[in-house]
């Protein structure tokens, strides 16, 4: 497993991906298990793998390895380890980032979820779980790891958002004490006697002054000059005195840890440093940091998040969410080192824990999509897979729905490997989590290259010179391409085919149809992420059980990937960058309801006296967004929005010395839908917004050196037959095929990707690396034809009907969609966001058409629980 050869690997890949074009599709697993996921990564889990509905967080064991329970965003499991079956479920709160534990005679399960108490539950001898009580925690908090006393008498719950640990006494059954630690504390390890505590503080230290700061939670956490949280601490406690002794650096998102027996050595994974920080707890001192990616010099993008210690811990197992495997790393080394007990036995573990002549991490063991717990038992490893396989929970042909939110998480039970199964399956994960392709994205350029529209290596010259990359919301292909004609298209699932949106239609009939996009993530949270840095943090992988510390939209620093953001990559390689609205939330100054905004601008072409007040958690972002541009609020309409971005290109179009910037954001929010209008109306407006900014463009003197990228943030709000996360992309130039159907695969990453080739930048992380570039979409021929933009044909003022006119069914889901705060991205819980989509459906398609519900999955299912049984659509009452 050394660079040398996997660089020749990568030449070969490099060969073939050139001469062979990449048109795999994601799917369910095959008859070998094998599973394409939306970052064209396969999963082919080891050993034997349970499947069910929800997204697992953590797991915990029972003394005698009988019993394994998972804590996943519906609830929790208990599993009969023998059988590999589920024997009980239990639905909660949803659950948090971290916290699940047994108590030591087995007969106790300790969870924490999204609310400020610990679920006690009782465990019998069939490994039934019971409701047993609600341990209340401080107001507002949100728990995460716990800890017992030797004793059983006193339960440590780490409260991630008050920055505290709370002391529960459990014959009281209330907190009558607090441990102090630093920021967001996320796991606590007690020392074998009891007497110290060990707290991973996933924020970091408090700030000092003169440090940079920006907003985690109500927190101020120390940041970077691009916005991105710098800190991961340890704190290291006495228990008695509830004081602490010490606070140690480790990398960012220190999360999960792992104590030696002896208490000697503590291990701590940094998931947003791909690093295991390890501590000599004697000394008080961080004495290594071990990467486990999978070559020490692929950039970030591992996410190691997880871990724990085999029987002889001489072996570490931890979970690389980011590579669907789990590093096995050789710590004898270190064992030797504690137990020598001399200083400089340590010299040798350097950062990438490579003792001489030797690297620590011995191999991989393939998982399911994002390992995010890891837990032993004898020679049995357990992993629990965030996100599993996907979206495929559903009844559809091979159980597989076509909606993001249906999720199919995963258990695995693996038996430890020996080094020839090792080997297998290291090679195994290095082909299906495309290292080689990660490694191919950074050969370097080569002299003497033409200008091409999408250059094959990085710093090789492109035709453009201005990329214009527009984010929308919330839609899936079939929703807006259905009845396209063309491609994998499925009309029945067509919700604003060509009459809604016809701009949307002209854009893949004048230039290309890529028919196989997809999103790679599920919501506005992790979508703008995605979109943005090419790559989401385990904040937001592990928060979908329900968003306690911040449903973000740009305004938390503990959400933001290490690697950082595409603008930041941009404008370190000296180009510039401007933002309209991305990562915004905005108001009118004065309030101004839409409809008058409407007919101010219909009327008079401006919004007179009307000012666009935004409000931005991203510094480096601030510093680079045009003032007066609206961001997120469904309030505006985005054909103002449109008319703004137009103004100012006109303006630098004017000046032919007028430097217009390289790579522009624009963000058009309202095919969101929510806002005044009907959903048709809103999905039209953004249409058409799109539309007059292509025309506009085109028809200026930036055409000939300036290419579009227009996508969605995420697909949530509707179903596709391929999968939930196939989404609407268009590519427009005047070097963009015109007519073409592109079957290759590509994603949110390959945007970025081959934005980033475009200017010469090197992938941020290992996400965008291994995206493939979009090359497929272009000619070498320039074609300056215009586009022209299509008038709407919905009405954009069109009004839904009143509610007092609705009855039975539609009644019922308005009342719930009236629930939804629509000032921020997708608030609400999934039962509203599930009755919006209803909504929607029905007011495009009709009441009489039945809502797909078998495409939807769990969420899309289960009306009678909720109060939503169709009067006369029999197919929805699927309970």
């Amino acid at each position: 497993m050394r660079s040398r050869t996997l660089f020749a690997t990568c030449l070969i890949l490099a060969a073939v991906t050139a001469a062979h074009a990449d048109t795999t599709r994601v799917g369910s697993p095959d008859a070998t298990g094998a599973c394409v996921l939306p970052t064209r990564q396969i999963v082919r889990p080891a050993g034997d793998v349970l499947t069910f509905p929800g997204r697992p967080v953590d797991l915990a064991l029972t003394p005698d390895g009988r019993f394994l329970f998972a804590k996943h965003n519906l609830g929790l499991l208990a599993v009969d380890v023998a059988s590999w079956k589920v024997i009980a479920t239990l639905r909660t709160a949803g659950a948090s980032l971290h916290g699940l534990l047994v108590s030591r005679d087995g007969h106790r399960l300790y969870a924490t979820d999204v609310g400020p108490a610990v679920r006690e539950l009782t465990v019998d001898a069939a490994g039934t779980l019971a409701p047993a009580r609600l341990l209340p925690l401080d107001k507002g908090a949100y728990g995460c790891g716990l800890a017992l006393s030797a004793d059983g008498a006193r339960l440590y719950v780490c409260q991630n958002k008050l920055n505290s640990v709370a002391v529960i006494d459990l014959a009281a059954g209330a907190v009558v004490g607090h441990l102090p630690c630093g920021l967001a504390p996320y796991d606590i390890r007690l020392s074998p006697d009891g007497a110290t505590a060990y707290v991973s503080n996933w924020g970091g230290r408090p700030p000092r002054p003169g440090d940079l700061t920006a907003n985690s939670a109500g927190t101020q956490v120390v940041v970077d000059a691009r916005g991105v949280a710098v800190g991961g601490t340890v704190s290291i406690l006495d228990v008695a005195a509830q004081k602490e002794l010490a606070q140690l650096d480790t990398g960012r998102h220190a999360a999960d840890m792992a104590l030696t027996r002896d208490g000697r050595l503590l291990y701590v994974a940094n998931a947003n440093d791909d690093t295991v920080t390890v501590i000599d707890t004697a000394a008080r001192k961080a004495r290594a940091s071990i990467l486990v990616r999978p070559e020490a010099d692929t950039p970030y993008g591992s996410a190691s998040n997880a871990l724990c210690l085999s029987a002889d811990e001489r072996t570490l197992y931890v979970a690389n969410g980011g590579n669907n495997a789990v590093a096995v790393v050789d710590v004898a080394g270190l064992m030797a080192a504690r137990d020598q007990a001399k200083e400089e036995n340590w010299s040798g573990w350097l950062l990438y824990g490579l003792p001489p002549g030797a690297r620590a991490v011995r191999g991989f063991i393939p998982s399911g999509w994002y390992p995010g717990a890891v837990a032993r038992f004898g020679e049995t490893l357990f992993v629990a897979n965030v996100k599993g396989f996907g979206s495929r929970a559903g009844t559809v042909p091979a159980g597989a729905a076509r909606r993001v939110q249906a999720a199919l998480g995963s258990l695995c039970k693996v038996p430890l490997p020996d080094q020839a199964t090792l080997q297998r399956y290291t090679e195994q994960v290095m082909d299906e989590c495309l290292v080689p392709r990660v490694m191919a994205a950074y050969e370097p350029k080569r002299p003497d290259q033409p200008p091409r529209p999408v250059p094959e290596r990085f710093g090789e010259p492109s035709v453009f010179r201005h990329v214009i990359y527009v984010i929308k919301e919330n839609r899936t292909y079939d929703q807006i391409l259905g009845d396209c004609g063309r491609g994998e298209s499925e009309p029945k699932l067509c919700q604003f085919g060509a009459a809604v949106t016809p701009n949307q239609h002209a854009l893949t009939q004048k230039f290309v149809l890529l028919d196989n996009y997809y999103c790679n993530g599920i919501n506005s949270a992790d979508g703008h992420c995605w979109a943005c840095e090419g790559n989401v943090t385990d904040h937001l992988e592990k928060s979908v059980g329900g968003y306690a510390r911040n449903y973000d939209f740009g305004f938390d620093a503990l959400t933001f990937s290490s690697s950082g953001f595409l603008w930041d990559n941009v404008l370190s390689h000296g180009l510039s960058f401007t933002s309209f609205g991305e990562s915004a939330n905005s108001k009118t100054d004065p309030k101004v309801p839409w409809s008058e905004l409407y007919r101010r601008f219909t009327q008079t072409g401006a919004v007179e006296g009307v000012h666009f007040v935004n409000d931005i958690g991203i510094a480096n972002l601030a510093r680079h967004s045009v003032p007066g541009y609206p961001g997120w609020d469904l309030g505006i309409p985005d054909i103002i929005r449109a008319d703004l971005f137009i103004k100012d290109m006109q303006r630098h179009a004017a000046d032919a010395n007028d430097p217009w910037s390289n790579l522009i954001i624009v963000y058009l929010p309202c095919d969101h839908t929510g806002g005044p209008p009907t959903a048709r109306a809103q999905v039209a407006d953004n249409d058409l917004a799109v539309g007059r900014i292509v025309d506009a463009v085109s028809h200026s003197r930036f055409w000939r050196d300036t290419v579009f990228f227009i996508n969605e943030d995420d697909p949530q709000a509707g179903v596709d037959h391929i999968d939930g996360h196939r989404s609407p992309c268009y590519v427009a130039s005047a070097y963009t095929k015109r007519g073409a159907v592109v079957s290759e695969f590509y994603n949110q990453t390959s945007v970025l990707h081959t934005i980033e080739q475009i200017f010469g930048c090197p992938p941020m992380n290992q996400m965008d690396a291994m995206a493939p570039l979009m090359g497929a979409c272009f000619q070498d021929q320039l074609d300056l034809t215009p586009f022209e933009a299509v008038p709407n044909q919905i009405p954009l003022d069109e009004m839904p009907a009143r509610r007092a006119a609705l009855h039975g069914y539609a009644a019922k889901l308005a009342a719930r969609v009236d629930r939804i705060d629509f000032s921020r991205p997708d608030q609400g819980t999934p039962a509203d966001l599930d009755s919006l989509n209803r909504w929607i459906w029905h007011n495009a398609r009709g009441w009489d058409e039945p809502y797909p519900a078998d495409f939807a999955g769990a969420h899309g299912r289960g009306l009678k629980s909720r109060g939503l049984v169709p009067e006369d659509v029999a197919a929805d009452d699927d309970d």
